[in-house]
């Protein structure tokens, strides 16, 4: 008799693709626009020097709430939600890589790290330019300069439609670093996104697994899913997050060496300036995770082909 605390990974094979494509950019959709404004703040929080401008993740809530309102919280965000086709190519590298990886080992650690990595890699050649444009518009403030450009309404104190913002940003990039200036970052952002996403899958896998042994057996497997996610995330934040500050300050600062960024930021503030926006990040991650977790789960149920539904036990 099946041990029901066993759980079933649904692999790229199992699935109706169709249903898997259309259903993943609507569930994408709806987590960026819960999480954007940790992102936001997240990105300030790592350019600011010291604590200039923000005490913590809350009181630059509250701030840039007074200050710009609602729509403060989501500059960039137009620009951003063409990471969706990057979204859509890590799933399907992922899903791939594992069934590949499936051919020369069957441990589902070495599948998950190697599967993750991998789909990290893809998925950022798309996300940087994209993060670079939407980055630099999430450092814009009413009358003052976050970052290295500045949108002339701004500047003035006028208010500029989002994509007249955004052309703005685009023509200044050019102008100062050319088309690389659109990778600023590319090397920095793959050694934080690729060994993040690497670890995630096999914590999460790892964690799923320990709590499934904890639960009862009648206990849905969404359940511990949906705890092991954000496990993961707070497990591959705290690893990854010294690299991510240095990312986000070498693409809105305009710095061209990982290693000098890494030697300034620990003259002017300590090992502790690693650890910036830590604190958001996690907050952002741990509802964000629940609901990618739970979704993606959820998605890869809803895209199982007829035939195999009624061999799983969820």
């Amino acid at each position: 008799m099946e041990d029901k605390r066993n759980i079933q990974i649904i692999e790229w094979e199992h699935l109706d693709k169709k249903k898997f494509y259309v259903f993943g950019v609507a569930m994408t959709m709806m987590i960026r626009v819960s999480v954007y404004p940790f992102t936001l703040i997240r990105t300030r929080l790592q350019v600011q020097k010291g604590k200039s401008l923000y005490n913590g993740t809350f009181d630059a809530f509250i701030k840039i709430l007074r200050a710009d309102g609602v729509t403060g919280l989501y500059r960039g965000f137009l620009v951003n939600t063409f990471t969706l086709i990057s979204g859509q190519c890590y799933v399907t590298t992922y899903e791939l890589t594992r069934k590949f990886v499936a051919d020369y080992s069957q441990s589902n650690t070495v599948k998950s790290l190697v599967a993750g990595g991998s789909a990290s890699l893809v998925a950022q050649s798309i996300t940087v330019p994209i993060d670079v444009v939407s980055q630099h518009l999430m450092m814009q403030r009413k009358g003052e300069k976050m970052g290295r450009f500045q949108v002339r309404g701004d500047l003035e104190g006028q208010r500029v439609v989002a994509f007249g913002q955004t052309k703005d940003i685009i023509r200044q990039i050019l102008r100062t670093d050319g088309l690389r200036g659109f990778y600023r970052g590319y090397v920095a952002s793959l050694l934080t996104y690729i060994p993040n996403s690497a670890v995630w899958w096999p914590f999460y896998h790892f964690y799923a697994e320990q709590l499934s042994y904890l639960c009862p057996k009648e206990c849905p497997h969404i359940v511990f899913q949906a705890i092991s996610g954000p496990l993961a995330a707070a497990t591959a934040s705290i690893l990854t997050n010294p690299m991510d500050v240095i990312r986000t300050r070498v693409q809105v600062e305009g710095k061209n060496s990982i290693i000098l960024t890494f030697r300034q930021l620990m003259a002017e503030e300590g090992p502790w300036g690693l650890m910036k926006g830590l604190s958001a990040r996690i907050i952002s991650a741990t509802p964000s995770t629940i609901v990618i977790v739970v979704g993606y789960e959820s998605l890869k149920k809803l895209s199982l082909r007829p035939e195999l539904v009624d061999s799983r036990h969820w």
